[in-house]
């Protein structure tokens, strides 16, 4: 038996780890123990990836391509292809994944079960909106297949569900078409959040994905300052040939890196180093795939740097009209000095989500990492929960370890008609934790 982990280091209590080759080997596996939790590629920062005993289902080896129509861009594959493998299938092909996260090394499976966003949700929703058709199957042996028009309920159940509601075998998404392997980008360099609210209205219909790098330890006038990021897929191109020219190297951070590396000083320093580096107010480049979506995936196991105890991982999305709350967020992270250096701001759209539990809403979201600090963590995000709460925003469930059963029901009113349909067998420390009371 063997904790099961989280990407910010949290420990699952023990469990069985049961690798899956074959959809028969669920049903088998179901058949042989009481509870079960599936795990794709351990990404999620907190609790809603840990078992709480019983088996840990394996899903990344169940990764085979069902059918690609080249012309449609319909794709159906199983549950445990990663992101960075359907990537490397579609891309030379002319076809692009409709809503992407931070990060290649996310499954199918785990991107429906977290139903995802990325920097494009103004103008395409969550990945759940894509996804046409999918197979769940039950430990009481049922075979459920579930879309927008069949068993709708338990489809909505499903998107954002947090793989409560059963094995996730296969899933059939819609891609959209791309003309090269490169975007046209602009960079620019903001003074403060007022500078950030203006350009994403300015983006919102000319651009395809935008978001903004913020420095969190700023006070003062030079409060919210950042750098801005927008960009289009390029209009021309050929997708095969410079998909395959583009570097492939990695770095990688090969242990636990002391803690006392990350502090008030060196991250207000590294900040500072981020913000100036960028001189002009404005740079425009053809920029390929990776290092626009994917920047970190160049260090593999960069979480090794926020040491043994490892990071948290905060994200909240708030109305559009609680600007003084999320002014307020920022002046308490950057008094704590538990600075986060890598602090994302952007707006969802009004694309509603397809999911019961689904994430994001009309608003704008803001993201940090922070070293684990045990309990001066924990009084931060104390005091940020209770601005959340006040406000009606609500925390992200693949992100989050220590959101109270308060916030969580607040943010998420249908959570009681959701657990109508988490298979029995099926639970996590997370939804332990938040379904209390």
């Amino acid at each position: 038996m063997n904790p099961t982990q989280s990407w910010g280091g949290m420990q699952g209590r023990e469990s069985r780890q049961e690798p899956i080759f074959w959809k028969q080997d669920i049903s088998a596996a179901l058949l042989r123990d009481h509870q079960f939790l599936c795990h794709g590629l351990g990404r999620s920062y907190g609790d809603s990836c840990l078992p709480s005993g019983g088996t840990a289902l394996l899903l990344s080896p169940l990764r085979k391509l069902r059918s690609f129509d080249e012309k449609t861009g319909l794709l159906s594959a199983e549950a445990g292809l990663s992101l960075a493998e359907l990537l490397d299938f579609i891309v030379p092909r002319g076809w692009f994944i409709p809503v992407s996260p931070g990060t290649r090394y996310v499954t199918l499976g785990g991107a429906i079960a977290n139903d995802i966003h990325g920097k494009n949700h103004h103008k395409r929703g969550t990945f759940g909106c894509h996804v046409t058709e999918m197979e769940v199957l039950r430990s009481n042996g049922e075979t459920i297949i579930c879309s927008p028009w069949r068993e709708p309920e338990f489809f909505a159940a499903t998107i954002g569900g947090l793989g409560l509601t059963g094995v996730i075998s296969w899933c059939t998404v819609q891609l959209i078409p791309i003309a090269s392997a490169f975007l046209e980008t602009e960079t620019i360099r903001t003074t403060g959040l007022d500078d950030f609210f203006a350009l994403e209205d300015e983006s919102a219909r000319d651009w395809e994905y935008s978001m903004s790098w913020i420095d969190c330890m700023a006070q003062g006038s030079k409060r919210g300052r950042g750098i801005f990021f927008r960009g289009n897929h390029a209009p021309y191109g050929h997708p095969a040939e410079e998909y395959a020219a583009q570097a492939q190297w990695k770095l990688a951070i090969p242990f636990q890196a002391p803690s006392w590396c990350l502090n008030r000083w060196s991250i207000r320093a590294f900040n500072e180093v981020v913000y100036q580096q960028q001189q002009k107010r404005l740079k425009q480049r053809r920029m390929p795939i990776d290092p626009f979506f994917y920047p970190l995936d160049k260090v593999l196991h960069w979480n090794r740097l926020y040491g043994k105890r490892g990071l948290l991982q905060y994200q909240f999305v708030l109305a559009t009209d609680r600007l003084d709350e999320l002014k307020r967020i920022f002046d308490i992270i950057a008094q704590s000095g538990l600075g986060s250096f890598l602090a994302v701001l952007k707006k969802f759209g009004d694309i509603r989500s397809p999911g019961m539990l689904s994430f994001p809403r009309e608003g704008y979201t803001l993201t940090l990492d922070f070293q684990n600090q045990g309990e001066r963590s924990q009084a931060l995000f104390q005091k940020l929960d209770a601005i959340v709460l006040k406000a009606g925003g609500r925390l992200y469930p693949a992100k989050d370890a220590m959101m109270s059963p308060e916030l969580f029901q607040s943010g998420y009113p249908l959570w009681r008609e959701f657990s109508r349909h988490i298979d029995p067998k099926f639970t996590s420390q997370f939804w332990q934790r938040v379904s209390r009371g």
